[in-house]
């Protein structure tokens, strides 16, 4: 005799319904396999809903990393952005100035969220450089291997892996960083604005701000070159940092912004 799960398992048709990270994870996994889904197909093949679709399609759209259309969604377009390797071999002098600048922040015991970026593994050098004591928790797989050799611990989260930055982003990614009450995050941005940090590649303003969420600290690791640029995603407001860490201080409307939101400039001088 069948029980109450087992009957209305049938009920709805006979198969389990897909947790919300497994929903969206698949429909990252369509958009890969055809230019477009439609919510009603996702619906029929998910066996939930068009407003759970709807809803989950609303929540990938503001995390970058898929575009919203009628009646369903896209794949996002990609405009052109220099990928990791080739943003490494910029300002490579005020990056490592910055690195170590922010490193210093750092103190024995504490726990970090790093993200992905070519001024973030100029701190990751800095921290293996310096053996500090602390836990990284990173979706940058070279920030995971630089720090690996040094003191640090290193928790590299799970999700989708974007070769272009060796990263991960996605769902599997934003609710692993989710469980974590971290000391201080350190992040990079595209671009810095009067209106905040922000962001061009896929996928990384949502984990930019899952980082922001989860920690006590908020240090913007961003160089003079990026100021008064305002990428594809905002990713929060300027109030929501504590501190900017730069290769020199911001001017005009852009520093107004900044003291306005009582944020701090960290300098780092060259040595």
């Amino acid at each position: 005799m069948p029980g109450t799960k087992t009957r209305r398992k049938h009920a709805e048709g006979g198969r389990d319904r897909l947790k919300k990270s497994d929903r969206r994870g698949q429909i990252l996994l369509e958009l890969k396999l055809r230019p477009h889904v439609r919510i009603s197909e996702l619906a029929r093949g998910f066996n939930v809903s068009t407003e759970t679709v709807r809803r989950d399609l609303d929540a990938l759209a503001e995390d970058g990393l898929i575009a919203r259309a009628h009646g369903g969604a896209s794949a996002p377009a990609q405009g052109h952005y220099p990928g990791l390797d080739e943003r490494s071999t910029a300002r490579i002098a005020e990056r490592e100035w910055i690195g170590r600048r922010a490193a210093e922040l750092v103190t024995d015991g504490e726990t970090v969220m790093i993200d992905s970026g070519s001024t973030t593994i100029q701190l990751a050098r800095a921290l293996a450089f310096r053996g500090t004591r602390c836990t990284v928790i990173t979706n940058s797989i070279p920030v995971a291997m630089t720090i690996g050799h040094g003191a640090p611990d290193v928790v590299l989260c799970p999700g989708e892996y974007l070769a272009a930055e060796s990263a991960v982003v996605g769902t599997e990614t934003l609710e692993f960083l989710s469980r974590f009450n971290v000391d201080r995050c350190m992040i990079g941005a595209s671009g810095l604005s009067e209106e905040g940090p922000s962001e061009t590649v896929r996928g990384f303003g949502a984990v930019k701000r899952m980082m922001l969420q989860r920690a006590a600290k908020r240090h913007l690791l961003i160089d003079a070159g990026k100021f008064g640029r305002r990428g594809l995603a905002r990713v929060g407001e300027m109030a929501d940092l504590d501190s900017i860490v730069v290769d020199c201080r911001p001017q005009g409307r852009l520093l107004a912004a900044v003291d306005g939101a009582e944020v701090e400039i960290v300098v780092a001088d060259p040595e």
